[in-house]
């Protein structure tokens, strides 16, 4: 049974102009009209490969850049990640977002074979609750600079420009757009609490904003 977010985290749904233009609303002069800069899916994968997953840090870094470019999450929502977050059973993830709240999510097979892969590197001392923890001494769970740290090295050693994890989280949507899945999927999946903040990614595919013609919520058409 596919769960209401697995077109949105499936990799292998195609393209679909109107599945995605059947989950937008759109209002002329709404706020917000600069374009995401999303990621193009060859950088994603020289961000990915940067990582050396024969050491313990490399496939820590890779396991935390799988779940921004993945799941969009915040370097705050990485860095709050903790062991007992992941329900290996259901396959969900709990997110502590912004005001304290939680969410589920599903957790694509890949991203957790990447937090797998990295649970058994050794990578983990002592009793931190938090995932992700300094490999070196002193071992201690990261905090969100941490993880924006990793987004910046992984950039550093793949040549790409600098950048930081909303813009893995500006790459997940888009890529979620591109693939077909309808703007209140993704805004689920980013947790946006407005649909217009999730409209601005509906304007990375211009051709599909050619099709929109529905008014928005509550507003004039």
């Amino acid at each position: 049974m596919r769960t209401p977010f697995a077109a949105a985290l499936s990799p292998r749904r195609g393209f679909d102009a109107e599945a995605v233009g059947a989950g937008r609303a759109h209002r002329a002069g709404w706020r917000g009209s600069s374009l995401p800069r999303a990621l193009g899916r060859d950088d994603v994968a020289r961000l990915l490969v940067s990582c050396d997953r024969g050491t313990a840090v490399g496939r820590r870094d890779y396991a935390i850049l799988t779940l921004l470019v993945r799941l969009g999450l915040r370097a705050g929502e990485v860095a709050a990640l903790e062991l007992q977050d992941i329900d290996w059973r259901r396959g969900e993830i709990v997110i502590r977002g912004k005001g304290r709240r939680q969410e589920r999510l599903p957790l694509p097979v890949d991203v957790g074979k990447a937090v797998v892969d990295y649970l058994r590197s050794g990578g983990r001392h002592g009793g931190c609750a938090q995932l992700f923890m300094r490999v070196r001494a002193p071992h201690h769970g990261l905090g969100s600079d941490a993880v924006q740290a990793v987004v910046r090295h992984a950039a550093e050693r793949a040549s790409l420009p600098a950048m930081g994890a909303h813009r893995l989280r500006h790459t997940a949507a888009t890529e979620m757009l591109r693939a077909g899945a309808p703007l209140p999927e993704i805004g689920q999946v980013l947790r946006h609490r407005s649909l217009r903040t999730t409209a601005i990614y509906a304007k990375v595919d211009r051709t599909a904003l050619r099709t929109l013609a529905l008014p928005w919520p509550g507003g004039a058409a």
